[in-house]
């Protein structure tokens, strides 16, 4: 196998999108997050994915996202759109004005609901594929779509020119490595606890949710394996355990980096939209233990944490945002 050219980075973020208390797009915070994440070592960042709440968010503002990424990045980062559909022709025209507005990748998700033969999965695929001149990433998480990508059917999507890379949330390192010895895929980690495991048998880089709080961590580990040092990069990984507890495992994990984020004043409010709520009292208080445990993370400091439980409450709109076109 010959080694790709990566067009992504290393570090990529799964960003959150910050919103107002009343539930609108708050664009300074979500400017000064893209500034923060990128200066604190990012060198990729995907807007419109899961983390960034992409089923409530209607396709201007995705669109918005793009632009107001690019803007910000300059060529300090990639911007990747990471919305997709599971409606391949609306997936098509989102791929299109992203690539329009900017866009350095297009991650495509499996598509979810609808649940399609593996057939349909790759034609999904490649119809978006060739839409655009992207490079283009797979997602595979089977948690959330409800259907994976088999090994199969990466295998054939390998074979288009602008599938270049798979995030791999599936959690099965020995079909990634599979994959990674019988094509020239490039993988990213979608799983927040094992980055540096996968980055062992050779995945190149992660999509991470924890990297909005922590971005430099991660980028020490990515530098470390690069270096081949792995006490640098083990010490980085035992860093980051209970931060990535405290993200992972109470609440979905925007709900927890923004409660997160607020409490450490990089953010005006920890809102999501619903269906998603903010944490309740006893989410909020496992999630806080975890953070009592972070200590000497590079790049974060947890001194001045001040969760605010009151402006979390409820943590969804009294009201629709809107539709989804």
């Amino acid at each position: 196998m010959s080694t790709p050219q990566n067009p992504f980075g290393q570090v990529l973020v799964a960003l959150v999108t910050p919103f107002t208390a009343d539930g609108e797009v708050s664009w300074s915070d979500v400017e000064k997050h893209i500034d923060d994440v990128i200066t604190a070592g990012a060198d990729g960042i995907v807007v419109t994915g899961t983390t960034g709440e992409t089923s409530t968010l209607t396709d201007p503002e995705k669109i918005r996202l793009v632009e107001v990424g690019k803007a910000v990045a300059g060529n300090r980062a990639k911007i990747i759109t990471g919305g997709g559909s599971n409606e391949t022709a609306h997936a098509i025209e989102l791929a299109k004005k992203s690539e329009a507005a900017g866009a350095d990748g297009n991650m495509i998700v499996t598509p979810y609901y609808n649940k399609p033969t593996q057939a349909g999965v790759l034609t999904h695929f490649r119809m978006i594929a060739d839409a655009t001149d992207l490079p283009v990433i797979l997602y595979d998480i089977p948690g959330r779509t409800g259907i994976p990508i088999k090994y199969e059917t990466i295998l054939r999507a390998s074979k288009h020119p602008n599938i270049l890379a798979v995030k791999d949330a599936k959690g099965d390192l020995s079909e990634v490595s599979r994959v990674l010895n019988q094509t020239d895929l490039i993988y990213f980690s979608g799983d927040d606890a094992n980055v540096l495991p996968s980055l062992a048998i050779g995945v190149t880089g992660l999509i991470g949710v924890t990297a909005n709080i922590a971005a430099t961590p991660y980028r020490h580990m990515i530098d470390a394996v690069n270096a081949g040092d792995l006490h640098t990069a083990t010490a980085a990984h035992r860093a980051l355990e209970p931060l990535v507890r405290a993200t992972m495992t109470h609440v979905p994990g925007t709900v927890a980096v923004k409660y997160i984020l607020h409490g450490l004043g990089r953010i005006k409010s920890p809102r999501v939209r619903l269906p998603l709520v903010g944490p309740e009292e006893w989410e909020a208080a496992q999630i806080e233990d975890e953070i009592d445990l972070v200590k000497d993370i590079a790049g974060v400091s947890f001194a001045n944490f001040r969760p605010d439980r009151n402006a979390a409450a409820g943590g969804a709109l009294p009201k629709v945002a809107g539709t989804t076109r």
